[in-house]
C-alpha cells in the first residue's frame, strides 16, 4: 500500500491501526457510565420510573410495625465479651447487628459495614435502631481488615468511620469512597472483578450487587457498590449486601463457585402501599429471594443477615427469618444450612462449616 508516496508494508499497516486504536478506544466496563456515574450489571432488573416515593405515607406505615421481640434475639453484652475472649484463638463470626459482623479468619479480623450509632441518616436523623449494637465500639477486638459495601448511612457510618479505634487497619472500599476515610493509614478503592491480597492467607475481590448509591440530593450513583468474596485457605465466604435478584449472580456462581458461606440481606423488602408489589423490592431480596442467589452463587451455606436491628421497610421484624427458615428447602438448603445468628452471636467458623 501507498500513502503519499511512501510505500508501506500491509503488516505494518495492521499493527499501526491495532496499536492507534487500543490507545485511543479503552473498553469501558458495562458499569460505568460516561457521565461519570454507575449502574447495575447488564440484564438487573430496573425500578420502575414511574414510582413516586412517599416519606409521609412511609412514616405512617412505619408506625403501626410493633416492635415486638423475643428476649433470645440479643445476646447479652457480657456474654459477647466473654465468648469474644474466649474465642480469640480460634477463627470465628460474630454479629453485632444490622451488616455488621466480626469475622476472625487467622491471624486477620474483619469488620464488615461497621454500624454503631443509633440512627441510620445524617445527624440526628433517619431510622433509629431499637436493638443496640451487641457490645460498644471500644470493645471490639482488634480489627486488621475494615470491608465497605456502600454509602447508605446504615452502612457508612461516619460516625464509626471517625471514632474508629483501629485506623491501622486495612480498608477495602468501591470507586470513590476512599476520600472517607482521610485518617486511615492503608486505603483500597476497587472497581468490580479487583483483587487484592491481604496476607499470605486471605485475598479479597469485589464483585458486582444490584443495588445503588446515594448519601446526599445530588449524588446519585456516583459512587460504587459491591460484594466481596473472601478466600481463605480453601475457603470461598461471599458477602453480598445490599443487592436485589439478578442474573449476574448465576455468572459469579459459574466463576468463582461454589461459595462455602453467603452472607445476604433478608430485611427490607417490603414498601408497598409506596411500591405496587408487597414483599418486592429491586434493591433488597426478600428471604426467598436471598435463597434463590445462594442457590445461583452455588452457596453451601447462606446467613441471613441485614434485619432485627432497625426498621427501614415495613415488613414485620421478625419475619425475615422464619420465612428463610422455612423456604430454604425450596431452594436446595438445609434448615440448618440457612442460618440466622442471635444478635451478639458468636460462632466457630468450622462449626458453621461442618
Amino acid at each position: 500500500m501507498i500513502i503519499r508516496g511512501m510505500k508501506i508494508p500491509l503488516i505494518s499497516l495492521f499493527f499501526f491501526f491495532i496499536f492507534s486504536m487500543s490507545a485511543s478506544e479503552k473498553i469501558i466496563p458495562f458499569h460505568h457510565l460516561s457521565d461519570g456515574t454507575f449502574r447495575n450489571p447488564e440484564g438487573s432488573p430496573q425500578r420502575d420510573p414511574n414510582i413516586k416515593w412517599s416519606y409521609k405515607i412511609f412514616n405512617e406505615e412505619r408506625k403501626k410495625i410493633k416492635i415486638n421481640y423475643p428476649a433470645s434475639h440479643v445476646v447479652p453484652r457480657d456474654k459477647v465479651l466473654k465468648d469474644l475472649n474466649e474465642s480469640k484463638k480460634n477463627d470465628y463470626i460474630a454479629w453485632i447487628g444490622h451488616a455488621t459482623f466480626l469475622i476472625k479468619l487467622g491471624n486477620t479480623t474483619i469488620i464488615t459495614d461497621p454500624l454503631f450509632s443509633k440512627n441510620t441518616g445524617p445527624l440526628i436523623f433517619g431510622p433509629k435502631r431499637y436493638v443496640d449494637p451487641a457490645i460498644n465500639l471500644n470493645e471490639i477486638p482488634e480489627v486488621n481488615l475494615f470491608l465497605l459495601t456502600h454509602n447508605h448511612y446504615d452502612h457508612q457510618d461516619m460516625s464509626t468511620i471517625r471514632s474508629f479505634p483501629y485506623k491501622d487497619a486495612k480498608v477495602l472500599v468501591p470507586l470513590r469512597l476512599g476520600k472517607y476515610f482521610k485518617n486511615y493509614k492503608d486505603v483500597n478503592e476497587l472497581d468490580w472483578y479487583e483483587k487484592i491480597k491481604v496476607n499470605e492467607d486471605i485475598s479479597v475481590t469485589l464483585l458486582p450487587a444490584v443495588h445503588w448509591s446515594k448519601r446526599g440530593l445530588f449524588d446519585s450513583n456516583k459512587t460504587l457498590w459491591g460484594s466481596f468474596l473472601i478466600e481463605y485457605k480453601n475457603k470461598k465466604i461471599f458477602f453480598s449486601c445490599d443487592t436485589g435478584v439478578g442474573n449476574i449472580y448465576k455468572e459469579i456462581g459459574d466463576k468463582y463457585g461454589p461459595i462455602d458461606l453467603t452472607f445476604i440481606n433478608i430485611g427490607a423488602y417490603n414498601f408497598f402501599p409506596i411500591m405496587p408489589m408487597k414483599d418486592k423490592s429491586v434493591y433488597h431480596t426478600n428471604p426467598e429471594e436471598a435463597l434463590s442467589v445462594g442457590k445461583d452463587l452455588k452457596s453451601k451455606k447462606i446467613i441471613g443477615m441485614h434485619w432485627g436491628t432497625v426498621i427501614l421497610s415495613l415488613e414485620p421484624i421478625m419475619e425475615p427469618p422464619k420465612r428463610f427458615k422455612e423456604n430454604a428447602s425450596d431452594f436446595g438448603f438445609n434448615k440448618n444450612d440457612a442460618i440466622i445468628f442471635k444478635i451478639g452471636e458468636v460462632k466457630k467458623l468450622n462449626e458453621i462449616f461442618n
